[in-house]
């Protein structure tokens, strides 16, 4: 069984990859050496196709693994799940790099463009060449646009940044 840590850590992957029926799911599996799709969708409730869809967005992701044997009578295969839980490291640290570089090119885009905005809510921000074309008046409700200050985000995004090239050693 898992430390509370890794337990609870699992859980909150579980449900960004599939919401509740994944919690479920892996709430079956980690109790359990092996276990068929069916069998789960036996013991949960969840419908097979369901089933199937959580596992293989797991799988995707080394979160489980399978085995695969062919049933003697049909000729089927039938595929054997199993919790693969000292894969969640690799898969956390693999989505904080893909995080990490989305917030570093915000940052990018934000600390090398001016912005312009109505003041509006519903209406967006325009970079400088943008808001240029619009003659400084706002596409959405004519507004005129008027310089929008964005040093708090770009220093915001700078600390998750750091923040997180600390935690990935960088």
């Amino acid at each position: 069984m898992l430390s509370t840590i890794d337990d609870a850590t699992l859980m909150k992957v579980a449900s960004s990859l599939g919401e509740e029926e994944a919690v479920t799911l892996i709430e079956n599996l980690k109790n359990l050496d092996e276990i068929t799709d069916d069998e789960i969708a036996n013991k949960t409730g969840i419908r097979l196709n369901s089933v199937r869809k959580i596992l293989y967005k797991l799988y995707d992701h080394s979160l489980v693994s399978l085995r695969r044997t062919r049933d003697p009578k049909t000729g089927w295969f039938i595929f054997h799940w199993r919790l693969q839980p000292d894969q969640l490291e690799g898969f956390i640290l693999s989505q904080k790099r893909r995080v990490l570089e989305k917030l570093s090119v915000r940052l990018e885009y934000e600390a090398t463009h001016d912005f312009y905005y109505c003041n509006t809510p519903g209406c967006r921000r325009l970079t400088f060449e943008e808001a240029v074309e619009q003659v400084f008046h706002c596409g959405v409700c004519g507004k005129a646009l008027a310089h929008s200050d964005n040093e708090r985000m770009i220093v915001k995004l700078e600390e998750k940044v750091e923040q997180l090239r600390k935690e990935l050693g960088e």
